[in-house]
């Protein structure tokens, strides 16, 4: 059946339609309504439930909580209950982790004032929360399109088809999807937005700004012995089991009732193709100083998810015809202090704002320049310009000096409000920096044992992960010859290794490997999307509701 056999699609009409339910997108949700509580708001959500697709540390700093709901902390059905009461910070070697006095660190990377968590769990709070205010919210159902005007203006998103087989005809379940239309669309949808890679090309609104950067985050919950559990106590480090040229690090936070998040992060900008962040992860828990942490305990939950680390100088213009990006759409992730949260919260506010001015001033489906004008005045655009020398002069001088710079960089911005740097660039996107298999060996990685390291598809089955196995694959490859004759030949499939969860296999088969796309284990962390070396894979949406059921991460 054709796009034009298909039957119509039925629509609905909303004031501000906001594509994700992730902090960005419910605080502009919550916000909105504050403001004017005659707006009708609509929130899509491609999780099965709220939370169901958030990932995060999660340290959270409650600047953003604070301006939403300044009683927040009073409130009983709040799942932030944990402040942090020790603040460490370590280089790692290879047989010993030195920690670095806290005087050291630039006051901006003090947490005393932040809360430990599971961000999926906060993201269920405020879902209560904005739907108490009357915003409707429409879990498991994925923005598959922008929708424009006659003038190009975008006037709402159509929700994805549900029921189309692998083949690609409709099945007996079919069901088509809806049209949400707004008089201003929001795009929440977190780092590498399906729909928001769109109009940021559309709209050419990276024309001015340095190329996106990522990282991979990777996440995993565990249960631990009490006696072992040191409450409010997080640790964040830098070095081993990394060499001092690829950027990343870790870190393990204690809070709740026995709990530990523990994580690690490496940069997308890495040029090792053998080298893989899952691997690297599973090697740092057996550290000396961390391995104790977790014998006799018991690992709750896995996931992994890509993160913007372009901060300042990355950010695109956030306003086009008809809307905006925020949050993590639009990159703004704190690097050095690995946060995020705050300045998601932040950005979706400030959008509501000029929105519920716009709609008051009888506006519709223009351009919200006031956003885009004030983003670099408020709190989010001078957290980021304090710390937007950090992810590129890392990159250039290696772990060490590029880290200590880096530092310095801090101290002279928070103290004197200037920089001897200026503001540096990022030169290339991730996928560029790649270099060729015959530039390095291939990697040997220990054997998990299965109790303190594991391997990939354990791993994804604690993500509570699930696709409808009769439908497209959400995973698409522009050229499939191009992935022999380059990611597999030139690069020596690196996708096998980047992925943190066994998507991608090359089998080898004599002279003609096959590449193997095992769609039902995606955990939408689109690293694929940023780092095949020729951007030939993009990640598109599945059916709404496939995908990981994170619980509390």
């Amino acid at each position: 059946m054709s796009t034009e056999e298909l039957p119509p699609r039925e629509s609905m009409e909303f004031d501000v339609v906001i594509v994700g339910a992730g902090p960005s997108g419910l605080s502009a949700a919550i916000r909105l309504k504050q403001l004017n509580a005659d707006l009708n708001i609509v929130v899509v959500e491609k999780g099965s439930e709220v939370g169901a697709h958030i990932l995060s540390g999660a340290v959270i700093d409650p600047a953003g909580l604070d301006k939403l709901f300044p009683d927040w902390r009073e409130d009983a059905d709040c799942s932030l209950k944990t402040q942090v009461k020790d603040d460490r910070f370590y280089w790692m070697t290879a047989g010993g982790a030195i920690k670095l006095p806290n005087f050291l660190m630039p006051p901006l990377m003090n947490n005393h004032h932040c809360y430990i968590g599971s961000l999926g769990n906060v993201c269920r709070w405020l879902a209560r929360k904005a739907e108490a205010l009357g915003v409707e919210i429409y879990p498991g159902f994925a923005a598959a399109e922008v929708l424009y005007d006659e003038a190009g203006n975008v006037k709402g998103i159509a929700t994805g088809d549900m029921g189309i087989g692998r083949d690609g005809k409709p099945k007996d379940s079919f069901t088509r999807g809806m049209e949400l239309l707004g008089k201003y669309t929001l795009f929440a949808e977190g780092a590498r937005g399906s729909l928001s890679k769109q109009l940021i090309a559309k709209f050419a609104l990276d024309a001015k700004s340095e190329p996106a950067k990522f990282g991979i985050g990777l996440k995993e919950v565990w249960q631990i012995d009490p006696a072992k559990h040191q409450k409010g106590m997080i640790q964040h480090s830098f070095g081993w089991p990394l060499d001092m040229k690829t950027g990343g690090g870790s870190f393990l936070y204690h809070y709740d009732d026995n709990l530990v998040a523990v994580g690690f992060v490496v940069h997308l900008n890495y040029d090792d193709p053998y080298l893989s962040p899952f691997d690297e992860f599973q090697r740092f828990k057996t550290h000396p100083s961390i391995r104790g942490t977790f014998e006799g305990g018991k690992r709750l939950a896995y996931g992994a998810r890509a993160i913007t680390e372009g901060g300042y100088q990355s950010v695109p213009r956030l306003s086009f015809p008809g809307g905006a990006l925020i949050g993590c759409a639009a990159g703004f992730v704190n690097v050095p202090r690995i946060k995020g949260v705050h300045n998601a919260m932040g950005s979706g506010m400030l959008a509501a704002e000029h929105v519920a001015a716009a709609l008051a001033a009888g506006r519709a489906n223009d351009e919200l320049v006031e956003y885009e004008n004030a983003w670099r005045s408020s709190s989010v655009g001078k957290d980021l310009f304090l710390v937007r020398n950090v992810k590129p002069l890392w990159s250039k001088f290696g772990t060490v000096l590029g880290v200590a710079l880096g530092g310095f960089d801090m101290w002279c911005n928070t103290l004197f409000g200037a920089s001897l740097f200026g503001t540096q660039s990022h030169a290339k996107p991730d996928r560029a920096t790649l270099d060729t298999a015959k530039s390095h060996a291939p990697k040997n990685y220990p054997k998990p044992d299965g109790k303190i390291s594991f391997d990939k598809l354990s791993s994804v089955f604690l993500s509570n992960t699930n696709h409808e196995e009769d439908q497209p694959v959400h995973l698409k490859v522009a050229d499939m010859n191009l992935q022999k004759t380059s990611e597999h030949d030139v690069f020596a499939g690196p996708s096998n290794r980047y992925c943190p969860a066994g998507v991608y296999e090359w089998v080898e088969e004599g002279a003609s490997p096959r590449y193997v796309i095992n769609a039902q284990n995606c955990v939408h962390c689109k690293t694929c999307d940023v780092k095949d070396p020729n951007g030939n894979i993009t990640w598109v949406p599945p059916e709404g509701g496939g995908g990981p059921n994170y619980e509390a991460m």
